[in-house]
C-alpha cells in the first residue's frame, strides 16, 4: 500500500468541504483509508489536506481526477516524502507563469510584429506546432532590432502575483528553485538574480553589430531539454523525484511536468491541464505552496508568508 497525501484547494470554502467527503469516498471504493484533514490555510483560500493510505499514486490521481472536476477545486495527490522536511526542487516556467506575458510577444511589439507573434505563440503552447519550428519563426520577427530593446522589456515585465513568495518560502524550506524557459536568458538571467533564483537555463539570441540577427543562438530550450534540466539538477542536488515539483502552463512544459514527482499545471492550457499530475486555477502562484503541503503554520516564521500581503 502507499502513502500518499491528497491537498485540496479552492476560494469557495463549501466546495473544498464538499469535495472533502467525496474524496473520503472515492478513496475507501478503490480499498484505501483517509486520515483527519488538516487546515493549510482559510484566508483568502481553502487549502485542507489528508494523508490517504492506499493504491499507488497514479491510481490514486485518476480515480480523484472527477472529484476535482465535481466540486470545481483544485487537487494534488503526492508522495508523503514531499512532505517531509528535507531539500527539495523547485522548477518553473517562465512565461504566463513566473511572469504574466510572454517574452518574445513584447519584443515583437517593438518591431510592431506583436499580433502574428502571439497567435504563433499560442498555437505553439496549445501544442498545435513543433516548438523549435515555432520559435524559429518567431525569433525571425526580431531581426532588426536594437540589443538596446532588452532593458526595455526587462522593465515591461510583470510577476505573476505571490511569485516572490512562493520562491522566498520554498527556498527557506530547503528547497533549490530554478526557471527553465523557452524564452530569453537575456531577460531570464537577469530577473532570476533579482529573484534570488538558483537556477536559470533559457534560449539566448544572436546579436551581431549591436541589433539582433533574427536567430538564436546555442540549443534550442524545448520541451525535451526542459524534462532533461529537472533530470539534471535533481542528479545534480541528489534530490530524489518525489520531491521534486514542476510548474508551467504550455504543451512545451508536459514532459518537464510528468518528469517531476509533482508535475502542476498553472492557469494553463487544456492540453497541460489534463495531462499534469494537478492543476492550479488560482491567480497567485504561491497557491503552489499548498500544493507541496506548506501551510501558513510551517512558514510563519518568514516574513512573506501571507497569500494577500505579498503581491508582485
Amino acid at each position: 500500500m502507499t502513502v500518499a497525501f491528497v491537498v485540496v484547494l479552492a476560494a469557495d470554502r463549501a466546495a473544498v468541504e464538499a469535495a472533502r467527503a467525496d474524496v473520503r469516498r472515492v478513496v475507501a471504493s478503490v480499498g484505501g483509508l483517509t486520515d483527519t484533514w488538516a487546515s493549510l490555510t482559510d484566508d483568502p483560500l481553502t487549502a485542507v489536506s489528508t494523508q490517504v493510505t492506499g493504491p499507488d499514486i497514479g491510481a490514486l490521481r485518476e480515480v480523484l481526477a472527477q472529484v476535482a472536476t465535481d466540486h470545481d477545486v483544485d487537487l494534488a495527490v503526492t508522495d508523503a516524502a514531499l512532505h517531509e522536511p528535507g531539500p527539495g526542487l523547485l522548477i518553473m516556467d517562465v512565461d504566463s507563469t513566473l511572469i504574466q506575458q510572454e517574452v518574445i510577444e513584447l519584443l515583437a511589439a517593438h518591431a510592431g510584429r506583436e499580433r502574428e507573434v502571439a497567435a504563433v505563440t499560442e498555437r505553439a503552447m496549445r501544442g498545435e506546432l513543433d516548438f523549435a519550428q515555432s520559435l524559429t519563426e518567431r525569433v525571425a520577427a526580431l531581426v532588426g532590432l536594437p540589443e538596446t530593446v532588452f532593458e526595455q522589456v526587462r522593465r515591461q515585465v510583470e510577476l505573476s502575483p505571490g511569485a516572490r513568495n512562493l520562491i522566498a518560502t520554498a527556498k527557506a524550506h530547503g528547497f533549490t528553485v530554478a526557471v527553465v524557459s523557452g524564452g530569453f536568458i537575456e531577460i531570464v538571467g537577469p530577473l532570476a538574480a533579482d529573484l534570488g533564483i538558483d537556477y536559470a537555463r533559457a534560449n539566448a539570441l544572436e546579436v551581431q553589430g549591436g541589433v539582433l540577427t533574427g536567430r538564436t543562438t546555442g540549443p534550442i530550450i524545448d520541451r525535451a531539454a526542459k524534462a532533461a534540466t529537472l533530470r539534471e539538477l535533481a542528479t545534480a542536488l541528489d534530490i530524489p523525484a518525489e520531491r521534486t515539483v514542476a510548474v508551467g502552463d504550455g504543451a512545451n512544459d508536459l514532459d518537464m511536468l510528468a518528469a517531476a514527482g509533482l508535475g502542476i499545471a498553472y492557469n494553463a492550457k487544456p492540453i497541460v491541464r489534463e495531462q499534469a499530475h494537478a492543476a492550479l486555477n488560482q491567480p497567485h502562484l504561491d497557491s503552489v505552496l499548498f500544493l507541496m503541503g506548506l501551510s501558513a503554520d510551517r512558514h510563519a516564521q518568514n516574513p512573506v508568508h501571507s497569500l494577500d500581503s505579498v503581491h508582485d
